[in-house]
Formats: C-alpha cells, sequence, structure tokens
C-alpha cells in the first residue's frame, strides 16, 4: 500500500545495475546495448530521467532470446545524465549523478527488452545538521575525497549537512551492495549516520 506522503505513481525506465546509485552520487557507466543507446539518446534529447535500482537476483545482461529481467530492489534512485562520451572501446561513456528515492510498485518489459516500473517518488529526507557524535564521520570522508578517482566524480558534498554526509560515505565505503541498499533506504539521516559509525568500527576491527 502507497504511504500518503508518497507522490501518485508514474511509469520511469529503470535501469538494473550491480551497485547502488544515491541522491547526489555520480556513477560512471559504459553504455552499448541497444535499449540503453536508446535510453540514454531519449533522455538526452529530452532532459528526462530514468532510475538506477539493485539487482536482487539474476543479472541485466541478455544471453539470449530467452533470457528473462532480473529480479530488483523496490527502492532506487532517480538518474540525469550529466556527462557523457565516446570510449576508445566504442562504447558510450555516461557519467550520472542520482536524484530523488522512489518505490518500484510493479515493472514490466518493453518489446526492446527495456525494465519499466510503476513508481512513486519517496519523502524528502529532513535537512539536520551532523551531530558532534558523527564528526569522525566527517573526518573520514573528508580523507576520502582526496583519492584521486573519487575527486574526478566531482561530487558536490555538504560536511554540515547529515544527509550529504551518510549518502556519500555510503557509496564511498567499501561495503557490499546489499549494505549499500539498506542503508538508502533508511528514510532519516542520522540513523544512516548511527549505522555507517557501527559498519566503520567493524571494518576497522
Amino acid at each position: 500500500m502507497m504511504a500518503s506522503s508518497e507522490t501518485a505513481s508514474f511509469d520511469l525506465p529503470l535501469f538494473p545495475l550491480g551497485t547502488v546509485l544515491f541522491p547526489g552520487g555520480r556513477l560512471p557507466l559504459q553504455i552499448f546495448e541497444p535499449r540503453y543507446l536508446d535510453l540514454v539518446s531519449r533522455c538526452m534529447r529530452e532532459n528526462s530521467s530514468f532510475g538506477v535500482v539493485l539487482i536482487r537476483a539474476g543479472t541485466d545482461v541478455r544471453v539470449g532470446p530467452g533470457s528473462s529481467q532480473p529480479e530488483v530492489f523496490e527502492i532506487g534512485s532517480e538518474a540525469k545524465i550529466v556527462d557523457f562520451n565516446q570510449l576508445s572501446s566504442g562504447r558510450l561513456g555516461v557519467t550520472i549523478e542520482g536524484g530523488r528515492k522512489f518505490r518500484v510498485h510493479d515493472t514490466w518489459e518493453q518489446s526492446d527488452g527495456l525494465l519499466i516500473g510503476e513508481v512513486s517518488i519517496l519523502p524528502e529526507e529532513p535537512e539536520l545538521a551532523v551531530a558532534g557524535e558523527h564528526q569522525e564521520l566527517v573526518d573520514l570522508l573528508t580523507e576520502l575525497t582526496l583519492h584521486p578517482e573519487v575527486a574526478k566524480l566531482q561530487l558536490n558534498i555538504e560536511l554540515e549537512d547529515a544527509r550529504s554526509v551518510g549518502w556519500r560515505l555510503a557509496e564511498l565505503l567499501p561495503i557490499e551492495p546489499e549494505i549499500k541498499q539498506s542503508l538508502l533506504q533508511l528514510p532519516y539521516p542520522r540513523e544512516r549516520l548511527q549505522e555507517l559509525r557501527r559498519l566503520i568500527t567493524k571494518l576497522r576491527g
């Protein structure tokens, strides 16, 4: 049942991946399948978006005419294309940026193999300052942003905003995609920071 605070549902093209896209995060992709080349072309032409969802089971690569769509998690992030270039491999390289979180209510497949979701936008997370007890997370995030590969993404990070700190740490830390998904699904920034602190303590242990 749809929560009253969620938007009315609408159709959104879905891009199932083996990784999680967070709001404000950036993710480079290599596009080569016709259904996704068409999707990217349409999104760039119409300045429209698509949804990124984590694969729960199966694969998104079509290995034959009888292959089926993967099973996906029901919470994902809207994605906009912010950069593109032709790669030496002949594939199209695009960089996408995460936007609003959404819930998938139903899915079906178009004739070209593209997965479409009936989705509703989730309520925006409250804007909160980072509490003093989470300052160590801000310090860790600051360290991570100095890494050349992270710097290349040109992320917009607000170190005073609990949402921004939680989203960026969740995507940059070396943790399993399913754990990243559980962090994406949390509705409150400080709850996410608490869970991140617990995970970091476990990683360091």
